[in-house]
């Protein structure tokens, strides 16, 4: 690809560092790419596989949320990822210190997905695909 686009980067401003870096790449297993440090600051950067970008109206992200947690409670924005089992990885992030805001539920598009609030208030997807 020689124009466009060649990679999503998600940027998320935390105010515990440590804590997020550690929840993202120790915890749930994103390998780290790069990281520096300055006197302006640090910024790590996360490898998360294949990057999406899913764009919903209103009444989508409304009957997601409904299917997911059974009430609206994401923000514009949600970071989904795609793990090998949703509910053992809900379990893993929760005990180290995501809140839970669903557990996991099978949803009618046959994945088992699980609802989390991370480092900086960061709403989380976590989803299995489930096949047919």
């Amino acid at each position: 690809m020689t124009d466009g686009v060649r990679e999503l980067r998600l940027v998320v401003t935390v105010d515990d560092y440590e804590a997020a870096v550690g929840f993202y790449r120790d915890v749930l297993g994103l390998t780290e790419r790069e990281a520096y440090e300055s006197a302006d600051g640090r910024v790590t950067i996360l490898e998360a596989g294949r990057a999406t970008l899913e764009i919903a109206d209103p009444n989508q992200a409304d009957f997601i949320d409904r299917v997911e947690v059974g009430r609206r409670v994401a923000g514009k924005y949600r970071v989904a990822f795609e793990v090998d089992d949703s509910a053992a990885t809900t379990a893993k992030l929760a005990a180290a210190g995501a809140e839970v805001v669903a557990e996991p539920t099978r949803t009618p598009w046959n994945s088992l997905n699980a609802r989390l609030e991370g480092p900086g208030g960061v709403q989380l997807t976590l989803f299995t695909e489930l096949g047919e």
